[in-house]
């Protein structure tokens, strides 16, 4: 069978047309509002995580911790992340490459249960898609199912983008120094927002899944490629 990038393409649009229309999102031809996937991330995904926060420039690394962390100081905050009490989320893309992040996460005191904090980062070439946003609002559905009431954000003053996320959804924010606290009260998950998070999941495991076999597949036929190339070259210095 002669397989194109045409087909492959074909078969990955009517993929992402299958999701909009499960998740009760008509498709649109031609529309740029598409719906991103989002994944949860387990322990398994920690590689990819620490890949991910090492691709960050200086700048960005000092956004998203406060400081300009080093390459070890983030592989050691990568290799401390608690899959199991947190809540890592992640946005792939085709070549599987784990271009945004979310954390949320928890703590164990008793008297904070119902509290939880919010952290992002999204790659410099994945910038400007709204990625942040969107796993925010992912990161507020989960929360409340959680029974978490309060989402706190704690950003640089000047991480402009991180603000301006917790700003649109409405919360409140106190400005510090060089530091701000945003705050933003959630409302008790109802039977629609558990739904929601269900199928969210389900639909970031099967888009995950896609890309994974699409790639899979692109490799298979770059080997196939290459020995081909390999027996024609081999032919040819024989004819000589």
């Amino acid at each position: 069978m002669n397989v194109s990038k045409d087909w492959l393409k074909t078969s990955w649009q009517a993929g992402r047309d299958m999701l909009r229309t499960s998740a009760g999102q008509p498709h649109r031809p031609g529309s740029s509002s598409a719906m991103v996937p989002i994944r949860s991330l387990g322990a398994s995904h920690r590689e990819r995580v620490v890949e991910h926060l090492l691709k960050l420039e200086e700048s960005d690394r000092y956004l998203r911790f406060g400081y300009a962390a080093s390459d070890e100081q983030v592989r050691r905050y990568a290799m401390q992340l608690d899959f199991e009490r947190d809540d890592i989320f992640g946005i792939y893309n085709r070549r599987l490459e784990l271009i945004a992040m979310a954390h949320l996460a928890f703590t164990e005191l008793p008297a904070y249960k119902n509290c939880a904090e919010f952290g992002v980062s999204v790659l410099k070439k994945a910038r400007g898609r709204g990625y942040g946003g969107r796993l925010f609002d992912r990161a507020v559905i989960h929360a409340r199912t959680k029974g978490v009431s309060m989402m706190f954000i704690h950003a640089l003053s000047e991480n402009t983008a991180m603000l301006r996320i917790a700003r649109n959804a409405g919360a409140s924010i106190k400005r510090d120094g060089s530091e701000s606290e945003a705050y933003l009260q959630l409302p008790p998950a109802g039977i629609d927002t558990h739904m929601s998070s269900m199928m969210t999941d389900h639909i970031g495991e099967v888009d995950y899944l896609l890309k994974k076999q699409a790639k899979q597949f692109w490799d298979f036929l770059s080997d196939v490629q290459e020995i081909r190339r390999g027996v024609q070259e081999g032919r040819h210095q024989s004819g000589e």
